[in-house]
This record gives structure tokens, sequence and C-alpha cells, in this order.
């Protein structure tokens, strides 16, 4: 297929490693983000952890049993804030369907091959990218508090196992060996997963050195470009409006999270994404020696640690909330406090913490959507939740072979006929269409 002008509305990392790959393909892009910056929204801080091996969805048995005590309980990390917004009820009807071994594991295998597919594009992009963003293949360990979550855990990787994941289940004394710097929480350490193979990497310096290469390849960044609408004509899209004028192209890819859903509603289309609010911290290390040198992820709490230079990030939480960005204190004390628990003494105590929160596009099931969908020059790549950094690459490979209409047998999961709902026709004509304000 020649080459064409591919407006990719998103300076996240889905939309950077979208603009990378389609410039690699020869395409002209144009990335727009009504940010300053790119990686503003929630690739600006989120857990950093490169979690190839570990994808189960939200969407679990084990989830909807914990469901009532999480929703009762003061500290829990989730948090739901029912409204009368008729979209949220549907997603929420369709994450309890998702809710079943069957859809756990095919969501599951899925994700497993694309972010295997994503772990080979970030290898091979990895000599263009430039600034460094502190990646290094650190290994993760997955804690557990009980005998029984240790037993749940086997399991998981038994399961696992079948779809060519390698991981170690350890007891107390061997996850301590593996990370000295858990010894003072070894109560708390009933076992653990050990897969050597995860990694880390700052996700907002990603974006940059992701985009800083396609820019290299001719891509224009036009930042502080808020689009508002479409322009029309038929059953295609013209132009992406923006306070600073139309920008016309051959075809336009939605790579912009959560925002995506007010623009795909006047193209006829109900994108399947509700925002889940995470929380982090980014702390100095005051002691290196006492601060994890590997990737944690502590399930008791529902955290994740992974040390970035000389800093240790700490995120997690997960909130039903709206677009509700405001921090809330409790969270960042509670982040703080639980950091100075697991690993005493390893950061400043007094230093400013960072605080972050962000919104992930999550869809019922944990499958993002990629593909063409609508008008018949629109592409989605949405949806990645949780899990934005690790499969990022990677389903901006399904994307570019979409646009390029090359076969692509891991894209059927991620297809946008299998989730998107069409709400009213497309209008026809040329003509401007407003988008509504997210």
């Amino acid at each position: 297929m020649p080459a064409r002008h591919i407006v990719v509305v998103g300076a996240g990392i889905v939309g950077a490693a979208s603009a990378y790959l389609l410039s690699q393909a020869g395409h002209r892009v144009t990335v727009l983000d009504a940010h300053a910056q790119p990686g503003q929204g929630a690739s600006r801080a989120n857990g950093a952890q490169l979690s190839y091996s570990y994808v189960e969805p939200l969407a679990s048995p084990a989830t909807l049993r914990a469901l009532p005590g999480y929703l009762l309980s003061a500290d829990s990390p989730l948090k739901l804030r029912l409204t009368a917004d008729l979209d949220q009820w549907r997603w929420g009807w369709q994450f309890l369907r998702a809710c079943r071994t069957a859809q756990v594991n095919a969501t599951t295998e899925a994700l497993l091959a694309l972010a295997a597919r994503s772990r080979e594009e970030l290898h091979r992009a990895l000599p263009a990218l430039n600034p460094p963003f502190h990646h290094r293949q650190a290994g993760k360990l997955v804690i557990v508090a009980s005998a029984t979550g240790l037993q749940q855990a086997r399991e998981q990787v038994a399961r696992q196992a079948r779809w060519g994941c390698r991981q170690e289940v350890l007891d107390t004394a061997a996850c301590i060996a593996r990370e000295p710097a858990l010894a003072g929480y070894a109560r708390h350490v009933a076992g653990g997963v050990w897969t050597e193979s995860e990694e880390v990497g700052d996700c907002h310096l990603a974006c940059q050195a992701l985009l800083a290469a396609s820019q290299s390849m001719g891509a224009q960044l036009r930042l502080g470009h808020r689009v508002t609408g479409w322009s029309t004509s038929g059953d295609r899209l013209l132009a992406a409006r923006t306070p600073q004028g139309d920008v016309q192209a051959d075809a336009f890819v939605l790579a912009s999270g959560v925002d995506a859903v007010a623009l795909a509603r006047p193209l006829g289309l109900r994108l399947p994404l509700t925002p889940i609010k995470g929380y982090s911290v980014t702390l100095p290390l005051a002691d290196p020696g006492r601060a994890p040198q590997v990737s944690v992820t502590d399930l008791r709490r529902k955290l994740v640690y992974a040390r970035l230079g000389g800093h240790l990030r700490v995120a997690g939480m997960a909130e039903l909330v709206g677009s509700d960005l405001r921090i809330d204190p409790d969270r960042i004390r509670f982040l703080r406090e639980a950091v100075e628990e697991t690993f005493a003494g390893a950061v400043d105590p007094k230093a400013d913490p960072q605080a972050w929160a962000g919104l992930r596009p999550a869809t019922p099931t944990g499958l993002p959507v990629i593909g063409r969908c609508g008008p018949r020059n629109l592409f989605l790549n949405v949806g990645q939740g949780a899990l934005g950094w690790t499969l990022a690459l990677g389903s901006a490979r399904l994307l570019a072979n979409a646009v390029a209409e090359a076969s692509d047998p891991l894209a059927e999961p991620f297809a946008p006929h299998r989730s998107v709902a069409s709400h009213r026709p497309m209008p026809t004509g040329h003509r401007p269409i407003p988008s509504p304000r997210p």
C-alpha cells in the first residue's frame, strides 16, 4: 500500500508507539495532542513495570469474590463511585459478565501473545531511542501474603506455562534471597512468583524517545492542539478540527485513551472504555542498599515497586470515579507508609513524593481495541488499561498492520467489531462534526 498522511490523535505511550511504527513504515505522520508536552496523561508516572508475563485481567472470578470486601474497606485499593451515567452502568454489567473463567483464560492467552509481540518490537526499537528511559531487565517478584494466595499463584503459573511463560514459584526464604531488601517485610511474604524476563522503564521518557525518533523520520508533532471534532464527506473523515485549524489527512488514528470516547461518539461509535484512576509516588533513594533491585508487586496491598535510576516508583489503586483527577492525600499517605513498611529506610521520607494520578482507559474484558472502525479511514488503538506501557509497541504493530491491510492472526481478539457498539449513523455530507468535551 502506498504511503499516506496519517494523523495520530494522542501523544501518550500508545500514540507515540503508533507514530513511531507508522513513520517507520514510510507514512507521513502528524501527532496531535491537547497537552503542551508528550505523555502527560496515563503515561506520565505509571507503575513503570513492563509486565509481559503478568497480564491477567482485572475482571476475574477472584476479583468478583473479593469485590464486597474491597467496597466495604476504607483503605481498599478499589474504589467505586456510582453515578447516573448509563455508560458506567453498561460497562459495569459487561465487566461482571467478563468475570468468568473461560473469558479470563481467553483474555490472558491473547494478552500474553500481544505482550510477547510488544517486547520484540521494543527491543527492536531500542537502538533508535534516545534519550534513555531507565530501561533494564530487572526481573519481577510478585509476593503473596498467605498460603491460599500462594496456591492460587501456583495454579496461575501452571496455566501460563501452557502459553510459554517461564515463571518460578518461591517460598519465603527464596523470595528474600532473590530480593534481600524484603527481609524486614518477611512476615507478610508467604511466597511469591519470580519471572526473570520482566523489565522496567520510565514510560514518560519512552514517549519522548519514540516521538523524537518519529520526528527524525519526518513526523510532525503538534502539541497543544486539542481535537474538538471532525470534518467528513460520506463515510470518510476529511480533517481533525482543532482551535488552530483543521488538520487534513488520508487516515486518522484515535490513540488518546479515555478522551477517545468523546471523539468517537459523534461518529456513531460507543467505545467500551471507562477511566480507572491510579496513583503513584516517585521518591529519591536515601539508602540504595535498602531499596529493591528487582521489580516487586505486593498482592497484599495491590502495589507495584520499580526502581528508576536513583528513584523508587510506587503505584497502585483502581478507582472508578469518572474523570476526577484530584489527588486524594490519603492515597498518597498510604503509598508512602507502604514504602516505609516494605523497604524501611530506602527512600527519603521528607522528599517531595511527586504525587500523581492518571486515568487508565479500560475495557470490561481487559482486551484493547485495535483496528479500523466506523468511517473507512478511522483506526482505533485504545483500551490497554493498566497495561498500556507493556502493550504499547505490540498494539502499535497490530495498528500498523491494519493500516497496511496486512493479515495478522494475532489481531483478531482485539478487532473493534468484537466490542465497539454503533449508537447512531455517522452524519453524511461535507460538514464539520463537533465533539463534546470529555
